[in-house]
Protein backbone atom coordinates (compact mmCIF):
# COMPACT_ATOMS: atom_id res chain seq x y z
CA UNK A 1 0.00 0.00 0.00
CA UNK A 2 1.02 3.61 -0.26
CA UNK A 3 2.66 5.31 2.21
CA UNK A 4 -0.14 7.66 3.60
CA UNK A 5 2.56 10.52 3.52
CA UNK A 6 2.11 10.34 -0.02
CA UNK A 7 -1.47 11.38 -0.12
CA UNK A 8 -0.56 14.81 1.68
CA UNK A 9 -3.36 17.12 -0.49
CA UNK A 10 -1.11 19.77 -0.16
CA UNK A 11 -3.18 22.41 1.17
CA UNK A 12 -1.28 25.55 1.63
CA UNK A 13 -3.39 28.26 4.00
CA UNK A 14 -5.19 26.21 6.89
CA UNK A 15 -6.29 27.02 9.77
CA UNK A 16 -4.64 24.37 12.65
CA UNK A 17 -6.85 23.46 15.58
CA UNK A 18 -3.53 22.15 17.58
CA UNK A 19 -0.60 24.42 17.92
CA UNK A 20 2.84 23.29 15.89
CA UNK A 21 5.93 22.77 18.34
CA UNK A 22 6.29 26.76 18.55
CA UNK A 23 9.17 28.47 20.20
CA UNK A 24 7.88 29.10 22.93
CA UNK A 25 7.66 25.42 24.18
CA UNK A 26 10.37 23.86 25.58
CA UNK A 27 13.09 22.46 22.76
CA UNK A 28 12.78 18.99 25.14
CA UNK A 29 9.23 18.66 24.34
CA UNK A 30 9.23 19.67 20.30
CA UNK A 31 10.11 16.67 18.91
CA UNK A 32 7.69 14.46 20.46
CA UNK A 33 4.88 17.52 19.39
CA UNK A 34 6.03 17.56 16.34
CA UNK A 35 5.56 13.81 15.80
CA UNK A 36 2.15 14.06 17.12
CA UNK A 37 1.33 17.14 14.70
CA UNK A 38 2.55 14.91 11.55
CA UNK A 39 0.60 12.01 12.73
CA UNK A 40 -2.37 14.46 12.97
CA UNK A 41 -1.79 15.91 9.49
CA UNK A 42 -1.48 13.40 7.74
CA UNK A 43 -4.48 11.60 8.99
CA UNK A 44 -6.09 15.07 8.20
CA UNK A 45 -5.09 15.05 4.98
CA UNK A 46 -6.32 11.18 4.21
CA UNK A 47 -9.64 12.25 5.38
CA UNK A 48 -10.02 15.45 3.62
CA UNK A 49 -8.15 14.45 0.36
CA UNK A 50 -10.16 15.18 -2.99
CA UNK A 51 -10.66 12.09 -4.72
CA UNK A 52 -9.57 8.70 -2.57
CA UNK A 53 -13.14 6.79 -2.11
CA UNK A 54 -14.20 6.47 1.22
CA UNK A 55 -13.05 2.66 1.88
CA UNK A 56 -9.59 3.65 0.93
CA UNK A 57 -9.45 6.52 2.85
CA UNK A 58 -10.73 3.96 6.23
CA UNK A 59 -8.00 1.53 5.27
CA UNK A 60 -5.44 3.92 5.35
CA UNK A 61 -6.27 5.29 8.89
CA UNK A 62 -6.74 1.65 10.22
CA UNK A 63 -2.79 1.59 9.04
CA UNK A 64 -2.11 4.06 10.58
CA UNK A 65 -3.79 2.92 14.21
CA UNK A 66 -1.88 -0.49 13.13
CA UNK A 67 1.63 0.89 12.87
CA UNK A 68 1.14 2.92 15.81
CA UNK A 69 0.40 0.32 17.88
CA UNK A 70 3.38 -1.27 16.81
CA UNK A 71 1.92 -3.36 13.67
CA UNK A 72 4.29 -2.69 11.04
CA UNK A 73 6.44 -0.01 10.28
CA UNK A 74 5.80 1.16 6.41
CA UNK A 75 4.22 4.21 7.55
CA UNK A 76 6.83 6.84 8.69
CA UNK A 77 4.85 9.13 10.75
CA UNK A 78 3.20 6.00 12.98
CA UNK A 79 6.44 4.47 13.57
CA UNK A 80 7.91 8.19 13.69
CA UNK A 81 5.44 8.98 16.79
CA UNK A 82 5.48 5.36 18.30
CA UNK A 83 9.15 5.75 18.95
CA UNK A 84 8.67 8.83 20.39
CA UNK A 85 6.00 7.73 22.63
CA UNK A 86 8.08 4.89 23.60
CA UNK A 87 10.42 6.98 24.64
CA UNK A 88 8.83 9.17 27.50
CA UNK A 89 7.07 6.32 28.32
CA UNK A 90 3.44 7.82 26.50
CA UNK A 91 0.11 5.47 25.53
CA UNK A 92 -0.89 6.55 22.26
CA UNK A 93 -4.57 7.33 23.28
CA UNK A 94 -4.31 10.07 22.27
CA UNK A 95 -3.62 9.74 18.71
CA UNK A 96 -6.05 6.88 18.84
CA UNK A 97 -9.11 9.54 19.52
CA UNK A 98 -8.24 11.79 16.85
CA UNK A 99 -8.09 8.81 14.92
CA UNK A 100 -12.00 8.14 15.50
CA UNK A 101 -12.90 11.99 14.37
CA UNK A 102 -11.39 11.74 11.05
CA UNK A 103 -13.13 8.12 10.59
CA UNK A 104 -16.23 10.54 11.42
CA UNK A 105 -15.15 13.41 8.75
CA UNK A 106 -15.20 10.23 6.11
CA UNK A 107 -18.58 8.83 7.24
CA UNK A 108 -20.66 11.49 8.73
CA UNK A 109 -21.60 14.38 6.88
CA UNK A 110 -24.10 16.15 8.62
CA UNK A 111 -24.42 16.96 12.16
CA UNK A 112 -28.00 17.60 14.11
CA UNK A 113 -27.68 19.44 16.97
CA UNK A 114 -24.50 21.58 19.25
CA UNK A 115 -24.48 18.38 20.99
CA UNK A 116 -23.28 16.07 17.87
CA UNK A 117 -20.46 19.07 17.26
CA UNK A 118 -19.23 18.51 20.41
CA UNK A 119 -18.99 14.87 20.59
CA UNK A 120 -17.10 15.56 17.28
CA UNK A 121 -14.65 18.09 19.04
CA UNK A 122 -14.15 15.53 21.93
CA UNK A 123 -12.10 13.48 19.17
CA UNK A 124 -11.28 16.05 17.06
CA UNK A 125 -9.73 18.88 19.23
CA UNK A 126 -9.62 17.43 22.96
CA UNK A 127 -7.14 14.91 22.54
CA UNK A 128 -4.99 17.47 21.31
CA UNK A 129 -5.00 19.76 24.20
CA UNK A 130 -4.91 16.63 26.76
CA UNK A 131 -1.39 15.56 24.97
CA UNK A 132 -0.28 18.64 25.34
CA UNK A 133 -1.11 18.75 29.40
CA UNK A 134 0.21 14.84 29.50
CA UNK A 135 3.70 16.29 27.47
CA UNK A 136 4.21 18.75 29.76
CA UNK A 137 3.25 16.72 33.15
CA UNK A 138 0.50 18.63 34.17
CA UNK A 139 -2.73 17.33 36.12
CA UNK A 140 -5.55 15.97 34.65
CA UNK A 141 -7.58 18.83 36.37
CA UNK A 142 -6.98 20.65 33.70
CA UNK A 143 -8.41 19.08 31.14
CA UNK A 144 -11.96 20.68 31.50
CA UNK A 145 -10.84 24.27 30.91
CA UNK A 146 -8.40 22.45 28.16
CA UNK A 147 -11.29 20.90 26.33
CA UNK A 148 -13.45 24.01 26.36
CA UNK A 149 -10.61 26.09 24.83
CA UNK A 150 -9.90 23.25 22.06
CA UNK A 151 -13.76 22.47 21.00
CA UNK A 152 -13.86 26.50 21.30
CA UNK A 153 -10.77 26.42 18.32
CA UNK A 154 -12.66 24.26 16.65
CA UNK A 155 -15.91 24.98 15.98
CA UNK A 156 -14.20 28.47 15.41
CA UNK A 157 -12.46 26.68 12.40
CA UNK A 158 -15.80 25.05 11.31
CA UNK A 159 -17.60 28.68 11.12
CA UNK A 160 -14.60 30.42 9.58
CA UNK A 161 -14.21 27.46 7.03
CA UNK A 162 -18.33 26.17 6.20
CA UNK A 163 -18.52 28.02 2.84
CA UNK A 164 -14.78 26.15 1.66
CA UNK A 165 -16.02 22.41 4.04
CA UNK A 166 -19.35 22.69 2.11
CA UNK A 167 -18.31 23.51 -1.41
CA UNK A 168 -14.96 21.37 -1.36
CA UNK A 169 -16.11 18.23 0.79
CA UNK A 170 -19.78 18.40 1.32
CA UNK A 171 -19.14 18.82 4.88
CA UNK A 172 -21.30 20.68 7.25
CA UNK A 173 -20.69 21.27 10.84
CA UNK A 174 -23.28 23.62 11.45
CA UNK A 175 -26.17 21.60 13.43
CA UNK A 176 -29.07 21.31 11.39
CA UNK A 177 -31.42 22.41 14.33
CA UNK A 178 -29.45 25.29 14.60
CA UNK A 179 -30.37 26.35 10.63
CA UNK A 180 -33.92 25.23 11.11
CA UNK A 181 -34.09 27.46 14.14
CA UNK A 182 -33.11 30.56 11.74
CA UNK A 183 -35.06 29.38 8.63
CA UNK A 184 -31.71 29.07 7.18
CA UNK A 185 -30.61 25.91 4.32
CA UNK A 186 -27.30 24.30 3.87
CA UNK A 187 -27.33 24.82 0.16
CA UNK A 188 -26.71 28.54 1.47
CA UNK A 189 -23.32 27.82 1.98
CA UNK A 190 -22.54 27.35 -1.65
CA UNK A 191 -23.90 31.22 -2.10
CA UNK A 192 -20.97 34.21 -2.11
CA UNK A 193 -22.86 35.87 0.51
CA UNK A 194 -25.12 34.84 3.24
CA UNK A 195 -28.67 36.19 3.56
CA UNK A 196 -30.24 36.70 6.39
CA UNK A 197 -31.11 33.91 8.15
CA UNK A 198 -27.79 32.34 7.15
CA UNK A 199 -25.99 35.35 8.76
CA UNK A 200 -28.08 35.25 11.90
CA UNK A 201 -27.52 31.46 12.16
CA UNK A 202 -24.13 32.02 11.68
CA UNK A 203 -23.70 34.98 14.51
CA UNK A 204 -25.29 32.90 17.01
CA UNK A 205 -23.44 30.31 17.13
CA UNK A 206 -20.82 32.24 17.04
CA UNK A 207 -22.13 33.55 20.45
CA UNK A 208 -22.55 30.33 21.38
CA UNK A 209 -19.21 29.59 20.86
CA UNK A 210 -17.81 33.15 22.57
CA UNK A 211 -19.52 31.38 25.72
CA UNK A 212 -17.39 27.74 25.19
CA UNK A 213 -14.56 29.58 24.86
CA UNK A 214 -15.16 31.52 28.22
CA UNK A 215 -15.37 28.46 30.02
CA UNK A 216 -11.53 27.57 28.89
CA UNK A 217 -10.30 30.86 29.87
CA UNK A 218 -9.20 29.67 33.65
CA UNK A 219 -6.46 27.21 31.86
CA UNK A 220 -3.74 29.20 31.50
CA UNK A 221 -3.42 30.20 35.25
CA UNK A 222 -4.20 26.64 35.96
CA UNK A 223 -0.64 25.15 33.81
CA UNK A 224 2.24 24.97 35.78
CA UNK A 225 4.61 25.38 33.53
CA UNK A 226 5.53 28.46 32.36
CA UNK A 227 6.16 27.98 28.66
CA UNK A 228 2.98 26.36 28.01
CA UNK A 229 1.14 28.61 29.91
CA UNK A 230 2.23 32.14 27.93
CA UNK A 231 1.62 29.54 24.75
CA UNK A 232 -2.30 28.58 25.84
CA UNK A 233 -2.74 32.72 26.63
CA UNK A 234 -1.44 33.28 23.18
CA UNK A 235 -3.81 30.65 21.57
CA UNK A 236 -6.74 32.22 23.66
CA UNK A 237 -6.12 35.78 22.35
CA UNK A 238 -6.22 34.23 18.46
CA UNK A 239 -9.49 32.60 19.69
CA UNK A 240 -11.16 35.75 20.80
CA UNK A 241 -10.11 37.57 18.29
CA UNK A 242 -11.96 35.29 15.93
CA UNK A 243 -14.89 34.46 17.50
CA UNK A 244 -15.66 38.43 17.86
CA UNK A 245 -14.87 38.87 14.23
CA UNK A 246 -17.24 35.59 13.49
CA UNK A 247 -20.08 37.79 15.70
CA UNK A 248 -20.10 40.65 13.26
CA UNK A 249 -18.65 39.54 9.55
CA UNK A 250 -19.79 36.95 7.26
CA UNK A 251 -18.01 34.45 6.42
CA UNK A 252 -18.96 33.59 3.04
CA UNK A 253 -18.47 36.91 2.16
CA UNK A 254 -15.11 38.34 4.41
CA UNK A 255 -12.56 37.21 5.72
CA UNK A 256 -12.24 35.62 9.53
CA UNK A 257 -8.97 34.85 9.56
CA UNK A 258 -6.06 36.59 11.66
CA UNK A 259 -3.29 38.66 8.95
CA UNK A 260 0.37 38.65 10.05
CA UNK A 261 0.32 41.72 11.89
CA UNK A 262 -2.63 40.98 14.37
CA UNK A 263 -1.15 37.19 15.17
CA UNK A 264 2.25 39.78 15.77
CA UNK A 265 -0.06 41.79 18.22
CA UNK A 266 -1.81 38.85 19.86
CA UNK A 267 0.81 37.11 20.41
CA UNK A 268 2.54 40.08 22.32
CA UNK A 269 -0.36 40.91 24.04
CA UNK A 270 -1.11 37.35 24.84
CA UNK A 271 2.97 36.45 26.36
CA UNK A 272 3.02 39.75 27.82
CA UNK A 273 -0.08 39.74 29.85
CA UNK A 274 0.77 36.02 31.16
CA UNK A 275 4.58 36.97 32.12
CA UNK A 276 2.54 39.45 34.20
CA UNK A 277 -0.31 37.45 35.64
CA UNK A 278 2.43 34.93 36.55
CA UNK A 279 4.52 37.54 37.81
CA UNK A 280 2.18 38.91 40.25
CA UNK A 281 0.96 35.99 40.81
CA UNK A 282 3.91 34.03 42.34
CA UNK A 283 4.17 37.10 44.43
CA UNK A 284 0.83 36.89 45.81
CA UNK A 285 1.13 32.91 47.21
CA UNK A 286 4.80 33.06 47.82
CA UNK A 287 3.96 32.21 52.04
CA UNK A 288 5.58 30.13 54.32
CA UNK A 289 4.40 26.44 54.00
CA UNK A 290 3.40 27.17 50.43
CA UNK A 291 4.48 24.05 48.78
CA UNK A 292 4.56 25.81 45.05
CA UNK A 293 8.01 25.35 44.33
CA UNK A 294 9.34 21.89 43.10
Amino acid sequence: MTSASELRSGKGDRDENFPVASWIIHPRHRALILAYYNFVRTADDIADHATLPPDQKLSYLDLLEAELLGKGDTQAEAVTLRRALAERGMAPRHALDVLIAFRMDVTKLRYENWDEVIHYCRYSAMPVGRFMLDVHGESTSTWAASDALCAGLQINNHLQDCGKDFRELNRVYLPRDALAAHGASVEQLGLAQSPPAMLACLHALAARNEALLNEGRSLAAEIRDFRLGVDVSVIQAYADRIVRLLKVRDPLRERVHLNKFELLALSLAGMIGEVGRRAIGRKAISRPGTAHDA
